[in-house]
């Protein structure tokens, strides 16, 4: 067991083994509960940042968390960011690394986000058909559609939504099969698809569903691209920031706290105007997103 000293100052000397067996003392280390305390979030979104290589917290012999001042330092940025600049964890992350602050040899790479791209060309040669044919149907170039497959360049929501169409399946189809259902799903276990430049969707549940919620984060600028419909009803929530939907003729500017419903067959399209991320509770039913 390793040995723990008395409270030293307002944080802990925390004792244990490196890889070679050697103790090793870690001066003013604070558990997570005061860390939480001490940024003013909660432990829970803690453990979440430490699931994405945000934080690193040693572990004792007990299997306590805990954090250095280095530690600390790096999470009042990040809390910065979060509040601030409205930015999510994996943008967080990406500016904690271009700062400098993560760049150690314990930090780990950012989750790949799941591409598209495979999955459209086993679909296109399944077929048999030409990049020429399918780029024509939905509107898009050659060169475009074979980066894509080549997983070379991402798709926007409507680009996505045609091509799915097309091939007569839902865009989550793109994605594979996922993990398995489950009535309860965790902030750090939600599937994270890309929705093109500036857009990530987060599954909020899975399986055998007849309402289809994901958590919208739009980029300031970044939207759907082109108009898009489908079979279906939606339902919209803004959590933060705004959102600018237009419907066929009619233009709908919405702030944090506002709702919307509509009908998915009505041609859509939809940016966030703002200069903050934009966060969106999004449901469609049933599951033809």
């Amino acid at each position: 067991m390793h040995s723990v000293s008395r409270k030293a100052g307002r944080g802990r000397s925390e004792a244990k083994k490196n890889s070679v067996g050697q103790q090793i003392v870690i001066r003013d280390a604070l558990k997570i509960g005061t860390v939480a305390r001490r940024l003013g979030i909660s432990a829970s979104l803690l453990r979440a940042w430490e699931k994405l290589g945000l934080a690193r917290p040693v572990r004792t012999g007990s299997n306590y968390r805990m954090y250095t001042n280095e530690d600390l330092r790096v999470l009042r940025r990040a809390v910065y960011f979060r509040r601030m600049r409205g930015l999510n964890a994996p943008a967080i992350l990406d500016r904690l690394r271009q700062e400098g602050l993560l760049n150690h040899k314990n930090s780990r790479p950012a989750p790949e986000q799941p591409s598209i791209g495979p999955h459209l060309r086993k679909l296109r040669l399944q077929r048999g058909e030409s990049l020429a044919t399918v780029a024509k149907a939905v509107d898009v170039s050659v060169g475009f559609l074979s980066n894509l497959e080549r997983s070379q360049s991402g798709a926007s929501v409507g680009i996505m939504r045609r091509l799915a169409q097309y091939y007569g399946l839902n865009i989550l189809d793109f994605f594979g099969d996922g993990v398995a259902a489950s009535p309860l799903i965790r902030p750090h276990e939600r599937r994270v698809l890309p929705g093109g430049e500036g857009v990530q969707m987060e599954l909020l549940a899975s399986g055998k569903i007849t309402m289809e919620p994901h958590l919208f984060r739009v980029a300031p600028g970044a939207g759907s691209g082109e108009r898009y419909s489908h079979d279906g009803e939606e339902f919209l929530f803004i959590v933060r920031g705004q959102l600018l939907i237009s419907l066929e003729n009619n233009e709908y500017q919405l702030r944090a706290g506002d709702s919307f419903y509509f009908d998915s067959k009505t041609p859509h399209r939809w940016h966030n105007p703002g200069k903050k991320e934009t966060t969106i509770l999004w449901i469609n039913t049933p599951p033809t997103f």
